[in-house]
């Protein structure tokens, strides 16, 4: 395990069609949903995470890794860990994978208790997955670290 080292982070719920960010810093240990990226073609969703890293300036990143709930990885998790190389490779900055089991469950669930249903759960749930994600790295560490060297 890799313990949250101090500083600002943006984390991401990354998906296919749309990206959950959330930022934080560990000193306090709380993490805050920004916004869910999504857009055709990944040029336009990295432009907006560039926007988002200009804003929060973070010190590191963090990516939620998907497995199943046994552990076993699928293909969403060697996706997930691509979209980290490829932003470590564009901004230069330490990424951090976190185990984001059941965070999508916590944050409908976390949702449904402030009341939020419909499409506007849709439109924030990625981003309080995020939010999960972070929390989560804060309480225990990331299971992978990536700063360009093998």
């Amino acid at each position: 395990m890799y313990p949250a080292p101090a500083g600002t982070c943006l984390a991401f719920d990354f998906g296919e069609a749309r990206i959950g960010v959330a930022q934080g810093g560990a000193e306090v240990g709380i993490a805050h949903p920004l916004q869910t990226v999504s857009g055709e073609g990944n040029e336009r969703k990295f432009a907006a995470i560039a926007r988002l890293i200009e804003e929060w300036r973070p010190d590191y990143l963090v990516v939620g890794l998907p497995v199943h709930s046994d552990g076993t990885e699928h293909e969403l998790t060697r996706l997930a860990r691509k979209f980290g190389r490829r932003l470590h490779g564009r901004f230069g900055l330490p990424v951090y994978w976190a185990d984001e089991r059941l965070t999508s469950l916590y944050a409908e669930s976390l949702l449904g208790e402030a009341q939020v249903f419909g499409r506007k759960q849709k439109a924030v749930s990625d981003s309080v997955a995020a939010q999960a994600i972070l929390q989560g790295f804060f309480a225990g560490g990331a299971v992978e670290f990536f700063d360009g060297r093998e």
